[in-house]
């Protein structure tokens, strides 16, 4: 196996290998993974005792890789580094402002921050690809649950509005298994999960991808369950100073996702848009 020569290539490979991994190695692809900026940091002796592993352990580990020992496999993620710290130096300030008490200077701060991050990472064969899933698929599965359920449910009814056949999966207590029930080969599954990642959200997406769906997956890092094994896999910052992860990123996404569908079916989807007034009025659904 050739080395990995970019960040890219070693996420993608560690993804792939990662269900095969000893116990230990599975710890140390975990935080390279999930932490790429503190690996361009850490000495071995820290990167081993975070990971609970012996120093050797670690050479070993980049060593399968095809990778120069250890300092090959900090200066991919270094490289990382490099690509994003162009990006990263003008919200530099946000910890300061935090730390003087300006809780709402951070605020922004942070969340100009996940989302010049998010979108940044967003190619442009990855959102054609996103984007003629969603438009062309028979049906949409939506699943998020618990702190990214709102999310799922914004998304669930975005794409209601510009195409057919769009559904939320929001199970109750035991009903998981009735709502995969109808899943199909033609439909795409569109997961959403962040740390830490819900047990059902995981599941469901792996009977989807059993079934033969196509997969999108809204999740945080490389190293979450969803990430390696999605076809479409968007990494969205949710760091912050709130109590709870940020979702306001994974709010922006699906909302351009939602635009860009609409944009794509074009006529189909102005069909749609019509049909919804018309219903919204004859319901009176908005305050005069």
């Amino acid at each position: 196996m050739s080395a990995p020569r970019s960040y890219e290539e070693l996420r993608e490979i560690l993804q792939e290998r990662m269900a095969d991994l000893a116990p230990g190695q599975k710890r140390i692809a975990t935080l390279v993974l999930s932490d790429p900026e503190g690996t361009s940091f850490r000495t071995i002796t820290e990167t081993a005792e975070r990971a609970g592993v012996h120093q050797s352990s670690v050479v070993r580990f980049a060593s399968m890789l095809g990778l120069s020992g250890y300092p090959g496999l900090v200066a991919l993620c270094r490289q990382r580094l490099a690509e994003e710290a162009q990006l990263i130096r003008r919200f530099g300030e946000a910890e300061q402002h935090t730390a003087s008490g300006e809780f709402l200077s951070a605020t922004v701060e942070h969340e100009q921050r996940n989302l010049v991050r998010t979108f940044t990472r967003i190619t442009p064969q990855q959102w054609d690809r996103t984007l003629s899933l969603l438009a062309d698929a028979e049906r949409i599965h939506v699943m998020g649950l618990r702190k990214c359920l709102p999310v799922a449910q914004l998304t669930t009814y975005l794409l209601k509005l510009v195409r057919p056949g769009v559904e939320l999966v929001a199970p109750t207590t035991g009903m998981l298994a009735d709502e995969l029930r109808d899943l199909d080969a033609d439909d795409v599954f569109v997961a959403i999960s962040i740390r830490r990642y819900t047990a059902d959200t995981v599941t469901a997406f792996e009977r989807a991808k059993s079934m033969g769906l196509s997969t999108i997956a809204l999740t945080d890092d490389a190293a979450s369950p969803l990430a390696g094994s999605a076809d479409v896999a968007f990494l969205v910052d949710c760091e912050g100073t709130t109590i709870l992860r940020s979702v306001s990123a994974l709010v922006s996404l699906v909302q351009a996702m939602a635009t860009g569908v609409a944009l794509k079916n074009g006529a189909r989807s102005r069909a749609e848009l019509t049909s919804d007034e018309e219903l919204l009025e004859q319901f009176s659904v908005y305050w005069p």
